[in-house]
């Protein structure tokens, strides 16, 4: 069971996983709408499945949630939609290369949150995701063949949203939960349909969910570090830092988590929308 508490109407979040802001403060999104109660704290799921349209998104939706859930015993699990290949501020940057280097630092982020299972990339072209039958397809049969308990998403109906694939994933996402659960939806993939518990969806305007992640943010930014080839033009930390550009952006981090928190009376949270009727 979930715990449930009210929260003011006046309740505010933090922004949304990405780019924090660049003032050494983190910016605040007021929800369109603040849910009447907040819950709290899924029981430790077996196994788990997150779900990022690029490498890195996992780590600032939801890094230090899979990080506690991998320290209880959980399986953590990693689908990555698209292959990364224009997360760069460097024209002269190779795509090849980087679709490499942004598959070696997942892998390394996930090892550092202490994830066991699974790291999945799709490989489509970063910029350019669709959330079409054949990506759909593809979902559903990770879904079916990891059989998570729990999956975590981007929200797709976050307002304002700028990048197309963080919206398409999130599509993806719920979407793939549905073909992944009833067993007329591709049959030809010979496999157990497969209906998770619980689906966390983390960059939403009007989280109901707060996961307790008191004493993991160290882990977070342990992860989010291993992104090196991020740290211009996400991280804001540039090749000549003494070290005040990486300490700010931890900062952010670590505000954020106070933000999640304070919806639940956490210390450390990391909030989502949490749809249970699946």
């Amino acid at each position: 069971m979930t715990e449930t508490s009210p929260v003011p109407a006046t309740a505010s979040a933090p922004a949304a996983p990405g780019t924090p802001a660049d003032d050494g403060t983190t910016a605040p999104v007021v929800f369109g709408s603040v849910a009447a109660s907040v819950s709290a704290n899924l029981p430790t799921p077996a196994r788990v499945l997150a779900i990022g349209a690029h490498p890195d998104d996992v780590e600032f939706g939801c890094g230090a949630t899979l990080a506690k859930w991998a320290a209880a015993g959980a399986v953590v699990n990693h689908l990555i939609c698209t292959d990364g290949s224009k997360g760069t501020w460097d024209p002269g940057q190779d795509p090849a290369e980087l679709v490499m280097l942004r598959q070696h630092e997942q892998r390394a982020a996930a090892a550092a949150l202490g994830a066991t299972g699974e790291v999945v990339f799709l490989g489509w072209t970063d910029g350019e995701l669709d959330s079409g039958l054949r990506q759909r397809w593809e979902v559903a049969y990770w879904i079916r063949r990891l059989r998570p308990d729990v999956v975590i998403g981007h929200d797709p109906w976050k307002r304002y949203r700028l990048h197309p694939d963080h919206r398409h994933a999130g599509l993806l996402t719920v979407e793939g939960i549905v073909a992944a659960r009833d067993p007329l939806f591709f049959p030809e993939q010979n496999l157990e349909h497969h209906r998770p518990s619980a689906l966390l969806l983390y960059e939403a305007d009007e989280a109901d969910h707060v996961e307790d992640v008191t004493g993991f943010a160290d882990t977070k930014l342990a992860a989010l570090f291993a992104h090196a080839s991020q740290f211009r033009s996400t991280m804001k930390i540039d090749a000549a830092d003494d070290g005040e550009q990486r300490r700010r952006f931890a900062d952010r981090i670590v505000a954020r988590l106070g933000q999640h928190g304070a919806l639940k009376g956490f210390a450390q949270g990391e909030a989502f929308k949490l749809i249970d009727q699946l």
